[in-house]
């Protein structure tokens, strides 16, 4: 899995389709989706238009509260991968940490098995969630994809899935500019330092952490500019004036809060 890919959170279908085929011609080849994106279709058509070979592209989606479950998470995926148009995911992510989890882990791994699904693993997770599918289930979860930005650094998090063998992903790098996060004095302090943006920071900060990290943006400059990030590093100083900013909280909202949990299970895929 390439440690910087792209995602596709929140585009139309016009947005989605354009973006993709941007971001796989200026280099990405991890593109991540989901079913409650509703762009899947989306997606599959730039791969298709983009003329990069499958082998050399890194796909994941995701399986929606309301499919989770034995038997629909087959169902959910089979119909994922027809929206797509490919054989086989790269990588299936449990999206949300509720409904009936375990049945759905029960079937990635077949899927993983029979090879239509390369790796599993779960997104939005907490460390105790990831945990009991390790101990209760066959193949622990390959991938933890969560919040994840200079305000909510999760280091106690990133240290657990770290020891215990799981890849920490970053959703909401830029924490869809909450807080003023591109004009921050610190990070802008940063930027400044080593003749860069804010967003190439922020992306250089968790790329440094080894957190595979998937931005989006349906601007073609923009797209182009965070995929600039391998050709500078941060200090260690840089590094210590960064984890200040951590709030130690969630910049959007609380997965252990019922009424999430509740609006969440409302959503369809």
């Amino acid at each position: 899995m390439p440690i910087l890919g792209f995602g596709v959170y929140q585009m139309t279908d016009a947005q989605c389709e354009a973006s993709v085929l941007e971001a796989l011609r200026i280099g990405y080849r991890l593109i991540d989706t989901a079913a409650i994106y509703g762009n899947e279709e989306a997606v599959g058509r730039a791969i298709r238009a983009s003329g990069v070979p499958r082998q050399e592209l890194f796909v994941t989606t995701k399986l929606w509260v309301s499919d989770a479950g034995e038997a629909s998470a087959i169902q959910a995926f089979e119909a994922s991968l027809g929206r797509l148009g490919l054989n086989y995911l790269d990588l299936y992510l449990i999206h949300q940490p509720f409904g009936d989890v375990h049945g759905a882990w029960r079937a990635m791994e077949t899927l993983q098995r029979d090879g239509r699904a390369r790796s599993i693993g779960v997104s939005n997770f907490q460390p105790d969630r990831v945990m009991d599918l390790i101990v209760t289930n066959q193949i622990p979860p390959a991938v933890n994809q969560i919040e994840l930005h200079p305000f909510h650094a999760q280091s106690a998090a990133v240290e657990f899935l770290q020891e215990n063998g799981v890849q920490t992903q970053s959703w909401g790098p830029f924490a869809e500019g909450k807080n003023d996060i591109f004009n921050n004095p610190v990070l802008t302090g940063v930027a400044t330092k080593h003749g860069r943006s804010v967003a190439q920071v922020i992306l250089r900060w968790l790329i440094q952490r080894d957190i595979v990290v998937i931005p989006k943006s349906v601007t073609p400059a923009r797209i182009r500019e965070n995929f600039e990030v391998f050709s500078f590093e941060l200090d260690t100083q840089d590094m210590q004036q960064i984890a200040t900013l951590d709030q130690g909280t969630s910049a959007f909202f609380d997965h252990r809060d019922p009424a999430i949990v509740k609006w969440l299970g409302a959503r369809p895929s």
